[in-house]
């Protein structure tokens, strides 16, 4: 790498690691949260839904707003719109002002992620360098998830959680004094009109998902606001379908979906998010609700599997060199299945911690594999005009994976400790071992279906 390339890279890498902590340093705090500013407890989710709707739901949309009117101008005004979001967060003294600056800091991380993920993958040519910037960019967004567990429980207990907003106060001044010297803005080879009923069909259609799958996690996957969300969400998006098809200058133009890289490579993608953010979920429910654990001691349990997520991105880049992105990914996911199904064997009392720690650890490791593997293979072989597509795709993938996974395995879990007659720790073990299963045979499907289906591509040689 150049100088100027580590430069840009250290500041890439910065903001989407601001950008994964903030996922999941509210989350411990949510109670005392609730508690002080006036949330009832069935509302608290509300924090964590306002902030994923509109992640997801405009990721898309900004992503192609990134191409057309300019990367490092979308990645500026993103950052500027974080830092506020999050002052403001860090100041609101009632629930209104809260769930303002979480849509806030959603919409800003829909614009930021894709439009610096392909600055990123338009900085560094296809190849190994490419290859390892994305895994040093998965490390670190996967280490950001645990950080942000661990960081929110020390904020909270030792200072107070409106530290856990404040923070990316500073993050966001350093990124919009040093960005515009380093990084240069992308220019379209012509100027094209952004596709509006695109735009509101899609942005609309993820967000009925969303609103859907959220809804499923707090009522249940029977629920009338549920099916109706979901439904509505299908409608939408087989709107959007078809006028991509007839629009001059699609949002997404069809073509891009019927390469095999592209469409494979996301759903990879999909399913390996649903999966490892889905189990950090039941693995807090094991620890909290069966073995009693605090929300402090809990996210500190998770360190290793943070330590695990950083080895494999690290790994990724020399392993898909090796193999080539399909075997890469096939690997991962199989040894991720091989790591999680152990699991099940979790028992109600803390001599199962060994166990929890090499599994997580191991499955981390295979996990960011997968990961790394699915980044490369949905952003290869296209032009770097297109690049903001295609990260906005892989954006929408992990944003949607990361929502999708948690509803999914609470309703499993819960149907389980419904089942079984109320919630105690014996039948919340069961639930989430239950849970587990599912998740491991998510696994082993994702790993089959890409072997299947997804077209090698030569290896290339990472140094």
């Amino acid at each position: 790498m150049t100088p100027r390339q580590r430069l840009i890279l250290i500041l890439l890498l910065t903001a989407s690691f601001t950008l994964a902590v903030d996922f999941s340093i509210l989350n411990v705090a949510l109670p005392v949260i609730g508690a002080e500013v006036g949330f009832s407890l069935e509302n608290l989710q509300w924090i964590a839904t306002s902030f994923a709707l509109c992640a997801a739901g405009f990721t898309l949309l900004f992503g192609r707003v990134a191409d057309l009117f300019g990367r490092r101008r979308l990645f500026l005004a993103g950052m500027a719109l974080l830092g506020v979001a999050s002052l403001v967060g860090g100041l609101a003294r009632d629930l209104a002002l809260l769930l303002i600056a979480r849509v806030a800091q959603g919409l800003a991380t829909a614009a930021i992620t894709p439009a610096a993920l392909s600055l990123l993958t338009t900085s560094f040519p296809e190849g190994g360098l490419r290859a390892r910037a994305l895994g040093l960019n998965g490390a670190l967004m996967a280490a950001g998830f645990t950080t942000g567990a661990i960081l929110g429980g020390l904020l909270t207990d030792l200072l107070s959680w409106r530290w856990a907003f404040l923070i990316n106060v500073p993050v966001a001044v350093a990124v919009l004094v040093i960005a515009p010297m380093v990084i240069a803005e992308s220019r379209p080879e012509r100027r094209v009109r952004l596709d509006l009923p695109g735009a509101v069909t899609v942005t609309l259609g993820l967000l009925a998902i969303v609103f859907g799958l959220s809804s499923a996690g707090e009522n249940s996957w029977s629920s009338p606001l549920t099916l109706g969300s979901l439904a509505l969400g299908a409608v939408l998006l087989a709107v959007f379908w078809q006028v991509e098809k007839r629009v001059a200058d699609p949002l997404v133009p069809v073509w891009i979906l019927r390469r095999g890289n592209v469409a494979w490579g996301n759903f990879a993608g999909l399913l390996a998010f649903i999966t490892e953010t889905s189990l950090v979920f039941l693995l807090t429910l094991y620890l909290q609700k069966v073995l009693g654990f605090t929300p402090l001691a809990a996210g500190l349990s998770f360190a290793v599997l943070g330590i695990g997520t950083v080895i494999g991105g690290v790994t990724a880049p020399k392993l898909i060199g090796r193999l080539g992105p399909k075997r890469a990914i096939v690997t991962g996911f199989a040894v991720q299945a091989a790591a999680t199904l152990p699991l099940v064997l979790l028992g109600p009392s803390s001599a199962w911690m060994p166990l929890l720690l090499i599994a997580t650890f191991a499955g981390g490791v295979a996990n960011l594999i997968a990961i790394v593997g699915f980044m490369v293979t949905a952003t290869s072989g296209l032009p770097d005009a297109e690049q903001g597509l295609a990260t906005g795709l892989a954006t929408m993938s992990q944003q949607i994976g990361i929502t999708m996974g948690i509803p999914i395995m609470s309703a499993i879990a819960a149907a389980q400790v419904h089942a079984l007659g109320g919630e105690t720790p014996s039948t919340v073990l069961t639930g989430v071992t239950t849970a587990i299963w599912v998740n491991a045979g998510l696994c082993v499907v994702a790993g089959v279906l890409v072997a299947l289906f997804l077209k090698s591509r030569s290896a290339e040689r990472v140094s």
